[in-house]
C-alpha cells in the first residue's frame, strides 16, 4: 500500500470520530413546515443521527423563561410518532405526560415526528393562522433530557406567499430559512414569527444595529417612532454603558397585550394604529423600554436561581421584585432621560403604581419577597389562585421600593450614586466576571456597597408587609405624596394618592431631585 495512502487511513480513523461526535453526534436536527396553515397547526420532525446511548427521552417544556407560569405545552402535541433511517417504525413509550422514551436506539439514526395545534393567540403560545405563524420555541421543539448544552439547527418550510422570518437565532449562511443554536437555552429563547411582515428602518447605538420586524402593525408615522425607540435604547444603554448582543430585534406580533424579553430580541404584541391618540406614545414607549431592559435586568443581571433553567418544573425565585418590579422603575426612567416625557409624565406612570399598591388590602399580608415566590399560583400580577385580596403585585410594589432604595441611596452619598451603580455593578460583576446570577444576600451587600451605609430599614419593605414610609424616603428628593378620599369607583378603591413637590427643598434635594429626572 501507498505509504501516503496508508498515513491518510490513519488520520482519518483518528479524526472522522472526534469530528462527527462534535458535528453529527450531537447534534439534533428539527424541521418545521406549515403546509396547512388555516387549520392552526403545524409540522415538527426531529432528525437524529447515530444517538450515542441506547435510551433517549425526549420532553415537551411546561413553561417558558420570562413567563412564570405552567403551560403544559405537552397538551398541543398531537400524532408522535418516530421512525428509522430506513422507514420503520420505532416503538415510543410514554411514560410521563410531558415524556417519550424511545430505547434500542444506539449509535442509530432515526427521526421523531408529530403536529403542533395552536388554539389561542397569545404572547407565550405558538399560533398559525393563513396569515401568519408564531412559534413559541418551548411550544415546539423537544428537548432530549440530560442534553440541553447539545447543539441544535432548525430549518423553516412555509407558504411561498409568506416573504420573511423574524428571530434572534443565527442565520446559516447559504440556507435560506435554517438556522442555528449552541445548545436548546438559546434555541429557546428565541420565538419565531413568519408571514408578510413589515420592516421598519433600522438604527444603531454604539455601532450595533437594532431592528424592528412586525405583523399587521398598522399605520403610523414610522420614521418618527423608530426615532424615539432609538433614543428610548440609547438612554437605557447609557445605564449600564455595555451592549452585550451583536444585534437586536423588537418583533411585533401583532395586536394583543404582553410581551416577552430575550438576550437578543424581545417579542411583544404592537400596534401602531392607535400612536397619535394622547399618551399612547408614552405607553408605547414604556411597554418597550421596559422588554428591552430586561435583556440587562433578569437576562443577565439574574437572581442565581434563573438559570440553568428547569423546563420541568419551573424556577422559582424570591426576587422576581428585581427583573420585573425594578424594570418597571426603569422603564419611566428611560424614556424620560430620552426626552420622551416630561416629569409631569413621569410622576403620573408612577402614581399609576403608587394608587394600585395603596389602594390593595393585599399589600398588609403579602411581601414583595412572597409575591416573587408565589407567582407561579397567585399569577404574574398577584390576581389569581386562592389567596384573592390577600395578594400584591411586584409589578406596582417594586417600582416604588427602588424608587425609595434611589434616593435613599443618592441622600446618603450626596447624590455621587444611585441605583444605576447598583445596576451597574452587578451586571458587571455578577454578569460579567464571575458569569452567574446573584443572591439575595449579594444583592442587599452590593446595594449597601454602593451607598455607603446599611439599608436595613429599607429592606424591610421586601421582606415584610411594613408599610413604606414615603415622606422619608421621597423627602430626600423633595417629593412627598398628596392624598385625598374619593367616591369609590371599585371595591377598595377609596384614596387617591399622587406625587408632588415640596415648598422650600433644599440644595440637596434640589440636586436629587434634578438629577433623578435627568435634567
Amino acid at each position: 500500500m501507498n505509504f501516503r495512502l496508508l498515513l491518510f487511513a490513519i488520520l482519518f480513523l483518528i479524526i472522522t470520530p472526534a469530528a462527527f461526535s462534535q458535528k453529527g453526534a450531537s447534534q439534533l436536527h428539527f424541521s418545521v413546515s406549515i403546509p396547512q396553515p388555516a387549520s392552526h397547526t403545524y409540522e415538527v420532525e426531529l432528525h437524529c443521527k447515530r444517538w450515542k446511548q441506547d435510551t433517549i427521552h425526549l420532553k415537551m417544556p411546561r413553561w417558558m423563561p420570562g413567563y412564570y407560569q405552567i403551560m403544559d405545552y405537552v397538551k398541543s402535541v398531537e400524532n408522535l410518532l418516530a421512525k428509522d433511517e430506513k422507514g420503520e417504525s420505532i416503538a415510543v413509550e410514554k411514560v410521563t405526560d410531558n415524556t417519550w422514551m424511545i430505547t434500542g436506539i444506539k449509535n442509530r439514526s432515526f427521526v421523531v415526528k408529530y403536529t403542533v395545534a395552536t388554539t389561542k393567540q397569545f404572547v407565550a403560545n405558538s399560533y398559525v393562522d393563513s396569515a401568519h405563524a408564531y412559534l413559541i420555541p418551548e411550544n415546539t421543539f423537544l428537548y432530549a433530557e440530560g442534553h440541553l448544552n447539545i447543539p441544535v439547527s432548525v430549518s423553516l418550510s412555509f407558504n411561498k406567499t409568506w416573504t420573511k422570518v423574524a428571530t434572534g437565532l443565527d442565520a446559516v449562511a447559504g440556507k435560506p430559512n435554517e438556522f442555528t443554536a449552541p445548545d436548546f437555552d438559546i434555541l429557546y429563547d428565541c420565538p419565531i414569527l413568519i408571514g408578510n411582515l413589515e420592516e421598519l428602518p433600522s438604527f444603531l447605538v454604539r455601532g450595533i444595529e437594532h431592528r424592528f420586524i412586525g405583523y399587521n402593525m398598522g399605520n403610523f408615522d414610522k420614521v418618527v417612532f423608530m426615532n424615539n425607540l432609538k433614543k428610548t435604547v440609547e438612554a437605557a444603554v447609557n445605564i449600564i454603558g455595555d451592549i452585550p448582543y451583536k444585534q437586536y430585534t423588537f418583533i411585533g406580533i401583532g395586536p394583543g397585550r404582553g410581551g416577552i424579553e430575550h438576550l437578543n430580541n424581545t417579542t411583544v404584541s404592537f400596534d401602531g394604529n392607535g400612536l397619535n391618540k394622547p399618551g399612547a406614545m408614552n405607553r408605547v414607549l414604556n411597554f418597550l423600554a421596559h422588554e428591552y431592559f430586561h435583556h440587562y435586568n433578569v437576562k443577565r443581571i439574574r437572581p442565581f436561581e434563573l438559570g440553568p433553567f428547569d423546563y420541568d418544573k419551573g424556577n422559582r425565585t424570591n426576587l422576581l421584585w428585581i427583573s420585573e418590579g425594578l424594570s418597571v422603575y426603569y422603564e419611566y426612567l428611560v424614556v424620560k432621560r430620552a426626552g420622551l416625557a416630561d416629569a409631569a409624565i413621569l410622576f403620573s406612570n408612577f402614581n399609576g403604581n403608587l394608587n394600585n399598591n395603596e389602594n390593595n388590602p393585599g399589600r398588609l399580608h403579602q411581601s414583595l419577597q412572597q409575591a416573587s415566590y408565589r407567582t407561579w399560583s397567585d399569577g404574574p400580577f398577584g390576581s389569581q389562585g386562592d389567596e384573592k385580596g390577600k395578594t400584591i403585585s411586584y409589578y406596582d410594589k417594586g417600582p416604588l421600593v427602588g424608587m425609595l432604595f434611589d434616593f435613599a441611596i443618592r441622600n446618603a452619598t450626596e447624590n455621587k450614586k444611585s441605583l444605576d451603580d447598583v445596576m451597574r455593578l452587578l451586571y458587571w460583576k455578577y454578569y460579567k466576571e464571575k458569569q452567574r446570577g446573584f443572591t439575595e444576600a449579594e444583592f442587599q451587600a452590593v446595594c449597601e456597597q454602593v451607598a455607603g451605609i446599611p439599608l436595613t430599614a429599607i429592606f424591610e419593605y421586601v421582606y415584610s408587609t411594613k408599610e413604606l414610609d414615603y415622606a422619608k424616603y421621597l423627602g430626600y428628593a423633595g417629593l412627598k405624596i398628596d392624598k385625598q378620599s374619593i367616591e369609590p369607583k371599585e371595591k377598595g378603591t377609596t384614596q387617591k394618592f399622587s406625587i408632588s413637590k415640596i415648598d422650600a427643598p433644599t440644595p440637596l434635594q434640589i440636586a436629587i431631585l434634578k438629577s433623578w429626572l435627568g435634567e
